[in-house]
């Protein structure tokens, strides 16, 4: 008897799998730099180039209609141009950055700060003061921030300065990656906008960064381990996270996601053996709480 599985529990799981894949990858780039000699720069050069190539083969195959179509408006190929640079290649770039100077878990934990600052957008844009809820996730959230920044002691920093500008500067970029491609989205399909973005921002870094002098050489784990944050932590979460989307909704995958800072310090601590205090954790507890605190807001 052939049985189906309901759209909720698909959605379900494809979100939850997808923040799984995510917290991994981060955990991979973690590896990567504590093991091998590769830059934040290098890596993200090769994260954007290959997964937007696969993305816009998945694109071709899907939506063959809008491959090269989102290009003939001048104001939409605009956008994906600031998506592409602002959003994907600042989060990308940024998010490998601040792990490089801290660990995955903590870098993913600070990126949810994302939730925050587009709340205080979304207030300032309709022109209210924050509700209670609201008003509580954000001192909750500067509350984990400080917990770990200083270990809840103010006299001295436990976590680096650099680790933790690159964290919020993380969560500023995931915050333009999440509001720029709006009315593109509205408009041409998920995989097209993100594909296309994805090459302009790899294209874009890696003529700033001049790849080409610099080519990386690592041993077959280390490929191993960047294949993983290609195929399993960008190519592969992102389609499962859109799956859920579509399944159960936006506010239900954001909440469901919150397996991304978990996974990452699961998979930090066992795999690499890192280390976390009571503090730490403390901060972590506080800044996730905030994820299913704003998606209960309005």
């Amino acid at each position: 008897m052939k049985t189906t599985i309901s759209p909720k529990l698909r959605g379900a799981l494809c979100t939850i799998i997808g923040g799984v894949f995510w917290g991994f990858s981060g955990t991979c780039g973690q590896y990567l730099f504590s093991n091998f000699e590769i830059t934040s720069l290098q890596l993200t050069c090769i994260r954007l180039t290959i997964a937007g190539l696969i993305m816009l083969a998945m694109a071709f195959c899907r939506r063959r209609d809008q491959f090269f179509a989102v290009w003939t408006a001048p104001k939409d190929a605009a956008l994906l141009v600031a998506f592409g640079i602002m959003g994907l290649m600042m989060c990308q770039y940024s998010y490998m950055t601040a792990i490089s100077y801290s660990n995955a878990a903590t870098t993913t934990v600070l990126q949810t700060l994302n939730l925050v600052f587009i709340m205080l957008i979304t207030c300032v844009t309709v022109h209210r003061w924050p509700n209670r809820v609201e008003t509580f996730s954000l001192l909750l959230a500067l509350f984990g921030t400080f917990l770990l920044a200083t270990g809840g002691d103010p006299r001295h920093m436990v976590l680096s300065r650099q680790g933790l500008l690159w964290g919020l500067i993380t969560a500023a970029a995931v915050t333009l990656y999440t509001l720029l491609p709006r009315r593109l989205l509205e408009k041409w399909d998920r995989t097209v906008v993100t594909g296309w973005g994805m090459l302009v921002g790899g294209i874009t870094l890696n003529l700033i960064a001049r790849s080409w002098n610099s080519p990386v050489k690592l041993p077959v784990q280390g490929w191993l381990a960047i294949a993983a944050i290609i195929l399993l932590g960008t190519v592969a979460a992102f389609s499962l996270f859109l799956q859920g989307i579509r399944d159960i909704g936006p506010v239900k995958s954001s909440m469901m996601a919150s397996t991304e800072p978990v996974s990452a310090t699961v998979f930090s601590a066992l795999w690499l053996g890192t280390t976390f205090s009571l503090t730490d954790i403390i901060g972590f507890l506080c800044i996730t709480a905030t994820i299913f605190l704003l998606a209960k807001s309005e």
